[in-house]
């Protein structure tokens, strides 16, 4: 099907400049030129092509002029995906979750959790890869759902993604004391943010460049780990012991958390269930990269599909592991949680490592979790200034935050990202365990509320599809299941968010700190989305009036005109192999 809209070429002089300026550097590098996504209003009449019905409607708000460039690569958007998935967590504080739970609860915690993190996956897909656009899900909220609703959505995954920077600079920091406490925390933590703005400011291909290569050892990381499990548990190890699923017959399967019997098996595997929700990430960032893909339509659709695999080999498969090589009562490993010992030391793999005597492999799962921690920081340093740039190329944030450089950059966007990531600083006065305690808490929250917008979102723009005769089959993305896993996903990921700092409120445990760092965002939401409905007059839109159609043309233009750009034979290579 051909999607068609109708489009308006700016008539202010210093904006068709900016846009004619962009147009020329797009043409030196003989890359497909990407058309102004400003509409006109007088070119409505083109869409008497459109037999489907949907329909841009009038009183839509302008957006600003995106001067992103379309340079990742089907190997660096696969890569990114997974680059923004993977952090610390998967490989060091899982372990907390054994702790907590045991390794049966950690295992069906995780492998639960996946199906939500799939469903909310299959909503965005059919979303994103119909409209391929800077900052999507953000856009998406405030165009299918309600402008008051996109505003909500915007701020929340900006601050969660803002926040997630500074924990894993921490998370870096922490990571080298691992060998040595000579260079001071305040250095580190200096050299790390100084390097996260020189790949993130000069140009979007060094980001995805330097992120494929970040994630691709992520990727030999674990699955190496597993690989691991997989020969020790066998007998392949210096003792010779074929200890197989030993650790789930003695201690057992289950951990009693806080309290006894089955209650504390349950509230164990709920505790298992809250980790998963932070450590399991979803789409977010696949999807922030579409507005700076090459060929959207065809490299975004294999990158959603390959989410169930890596679902399943990273993080189902990882907490498994984890429950094999470590028993959930070692008190080495309770200790190393207890202390806030750095880096890999407290991680099942280093301890099930040490257990059997091997000297080498502990340094390198500790050099191979730096640049996880490294190159996920990097992921939300992009994905955060990319959400920022959204909000204001919708007219949501100031104007001057839509500035990129020649290279495609949202400068400002980025530099205010690294400021929010100066918090970082406050381990230098404060235990680093404490700090990560803070920012985990914080963006916890934050991360289920997203998956409720992008789950809802999807729901509304379901209604209007079928309001406005617009056939989802013929979309370049058909979601199974639908809407029934949209609505698996919002009822999921919404009792999670209220679910997640329920210890607070266990005789005993009420923390002021934990609390707010727990709720502050469940509170933030509702007054961003009344305020500013109140503020600016919004509406709830009908599913005949969400608007379908306005950029569409623009993607559909920029599909037909795509070339693909020469590259040598080793890129050809990666990106067959990764797309």
């Amino acid at each position: 099907m051909a999607f068609t809209s109708a489009f308006k070429r700016s008539s202010g002089g210093a904006e068709q400049e900016h846009h004619r300026s962009f147009v020329q550097d797009n043409e030196k590098h003989d890359e497909p030129v990407r058309a102004s996504p400003v509409e006109d209003e007088e070119n409505l009449s083109g869409l008497s092509d459109v037999t489907a019905g949907p329909r841009r409607p009038s009183a839509f708000a302008k957006p600003a002029i995106d001067s992103t460039h379309r340079k990742l690569k089907p190997r660096h958007i696969q890569l990114i995906g997974i680059g923004g998935t993977i952090g610390t967590a998967l490989y060091v504080q899982i372990g907390q979750g054994l702790l907590d739970g045991g390794p049966a609860s950690l295992f069906l915690a995780f492998t639960i959790w996946c199906t939500f993190v799939l469903a909310v996956t299959n909503s965005m897909a059919e979303m994103v890869t119909y409209l391929p656009i800077s900052s999507p899900f953000i856009r998406f909220a405030g165009r299918f759902v309600d402008e008051a609703f996109g505003v909500a959505a915007g701020y929340n995954f900006f601050v969660f993604e803002a926040a997630l920077v500074p924990f894993e600079v921490v998370a870096c920091n922490v990571i080298i004391h691992y060998w040595s406490d000579i260079v001071p925390a305040g250095a580190i933590i200096a050299i790390v943010l100084l390097l996260y703005g020189l790949i993130n400011i000069f140009a979007v291909q060094w980001y995805g460049e330097s992120e494929f290569w970040l994630a691709l050892g992520k990727v030999l990381l674990i699955i190496g780990l597993i690989f691991y499990t997989f020969v020790t548990m066998l007998g392949g190890n210096p003792e010779g012991d074929r200890f197989g699923f030993r650790y789930w017959r003695d201690p057992g399967s289950f951990a009693e958390y806080y309290s006894t019997g089955n209650l504390g098996r349950f509230v164990g595997f709920i505790q298992c269930l809250v980790a998963a929700s932070f450590t399991i990430a979803g789409p977010d960032y696949v999807s922030m990269a579409a507005g700076e893909a090459e060929n959207p339509r065809e490299v975004m659709p294999r990158a959603y599909k390959a989410v169930f695999y890596r679902l399943t080999t990273f993080f189902v498969l990882g907490s498994l592991c984890v429950g094999i090589n470590v028993p959930y009562n070692d008190t080495e490993m309770a200790a190393a949680f207890e202390d806030g010992l750095p880096g890999a030391a407290a991680s099942p793999y280093v301890l099930a490592m040490r257990r059997f005597g091997i000297r080498v492999l502990p340094d390198i799962v500790n050099a191979m979790v730096l640049t996880a921690a490294f190159s996920a920081g990097n992921s939300y340093v992009y994905c955060a200034s990319r959400s920022l740039f959204g909000l204001a190329l919708e007219g949501k944030a100031p104007k001057f935050l839509r500035k990129c450089t020649r290279s495609g950059v949202p400068i400002y966007c980025v530099g205010i990202t690294l400021l929010i990531a100066l918090l970082s600083f406050l381990q230098v006065s404060n235990n680093a365990a404490v700090v990560l305690d803070w920012f985990v808490k914080l963006v916890t929250a934050s991360q289920l509320i997203n998956f409720s917008v992008m789950s809802f979102t999807f729901i509304r723009f379901m209604k209007a599809c079928q309001a406005q005769g617009l056939d989802r089959r013929s979309l370049p993305y058909f979601g199974f299941w639908q809407p029934f896993a949209a609505y698996y996903a919002l009822t999921g990921t919404m009792v999670m968010t209220f679910v997640g700092g329920y210890t607070v409120f266990l005789p005993g445990n009420w923390e002021v700190p934990s609390f707010l760092f727990s709720y502050t965002m469940i509170g933030v939401f509702p007054i961003l989305y009344f305020g500013w409905k109140i503020w600016r007059k919004t509406k709830f839109l009908r599913p005949d009036e969400v608007d379908l159609v306005q950029g569409v043309e623009d993607i559909d233009e920029y599909t037909r005109n795509y070339v693909e750009a020469p590259s040598s034979t080793f890129s050809k290579y990666f990106n067959k192999a990764f797309s």
